[in-house]
């Protein structure tokens, strides 16, 4: 039976993880009422189909997800599968397996209620590369979040201990240089090939990347050592097998850093939008404004709001 985290999101604005409730549950009520409407994108990659539909007259999204075969599985499964041929050829055969219903689980994701800007995040659309100078900054991007009141009570929710504290993997209450260390809802935690934790900062006035500067190394370097420490006592993972980056657009404005295994491909972790924190931090050392003076490169969905300004601006030519 799937695991089914139902996020209740408020603001218009908001990501998968802002402004929810949020609840583990193991029956199947929230998908007897779904009502599907269309596919929005189906990732044979990442295994992964985004279905739009209704649940009791509320719009809502439903991801399913096929989640990695864990190792300690394996002998049942392979054990107890039933079997179906479906071509043989000289020493190849390709069957069809069908496992035992308790190892089959699929994670499933619900929104709902979602909003159009849920829909238009799942859908299959054009990207296009970005680059935005300190001038851009200042005069584009920065005016437009600020513009959008983007609600990250669900980032306060997390440091203040009204959610999610059970799920903390470590925490520093150091109001400058503390963060909270967390699974992100991408990793269900049974295996390590697909590990994935979000450092979260206590500090409240650093929104993303183009924020840092010199005074906040002391801050970046605590998030690395200390998340590699938990990581490798926690996991058994060592430093030298994780990918450890900040995200630039970011997904919602509260600075964070993500841990995940260099083995996994996860989703935004490619150059065009992943800085490595160890990178950043050299850089930070080098030039005290670094991020506030250089040119920095993201991609934007053709539908997004911010490349609707940068389109207005003249920065974003057709492509």
């Amino acid at each position: 039976m799937s695991d089914i985290v139902k996020r209740s999101e408020v603001s218009e604005e908001s990501t998968p993880r802002k402004k929810q409730k949020i609840e583990t549950q193991t029956d199947q009520n929230v998908l007897a009422h779904f009502q599907m409407k269309s596919v929005l994108r189906d990732s044979t990659r990442e295994k992964t189909i985004f279905i739009h539909g209704e649940v009791e007259d509320q719009e809502a999204i439903v991801i399913l997800e096929k989640t990695p075969i864990g190792h300690d599985s394996l002998p049942e499964m392979l054990k107890k599968s039933t079997l179906e041929l479906k071509m043989k050829n000289d020493i190849y055969s390709t069957y069809q397996l069908i496992p035992p219903a308790h190892l089959s689980d699929m994670k499933t994701t619900v929104i709902c209620p979602a909003t159009q800007k849920h829909v238009k995040k799942y859908q299959v659309q054009e990207t296009f590369l970005v680059e935005e100078t300190e001038e851009d900054y200042r005069s584009i991007t920065l005016p437009y979040i600020q513009s959008q009141s983007f609600s990250v009570q669900w980032v306060y929710n997390i440091l203040e201990k009204k959610a999610e504290a059970d799920r903390i993997i470590c925490e520093d209450p150091d109001p400058k240089t503390g963060f909270v260390l967390l699974p992100d809802f991408k990793w269900d935690m049974k295996q390590v090939d697909d590990l994935y934790l979000i450092a979260i900062v206590r500090s409240r006035d650093i929104k993303s990347l183009r924020d840092l500067r010199s005074e906040h190394i002391p801050l970046l370097e605590n998030i690395l050592k200390k998340g590699q420490e938990a990581i490798l006592q926690r996991f058994s993972v060592p430093a030298c097998k994780l990918r450890i980056y900040l995200h630039y657009q970011p997904s919602y404005y509260h600075l964070h850093v993500h841990f995940t295994s260099l083995s996994h491909d996860a989703p935004g972790c490619g150059v065009e939008r992943a800085h490595l924190l160890s990178d950043v931090i050299l850089n930070l050392k080098g030039t005290p404004m670094y991020y506030q003076k250089r040119p920095l490169s993201f991609p934007l969905r053709a539908d997004d709001n911010l490349a609707a300004k940068f389109r207005e601006a003249g920065k974003l030519p057709n492509c």
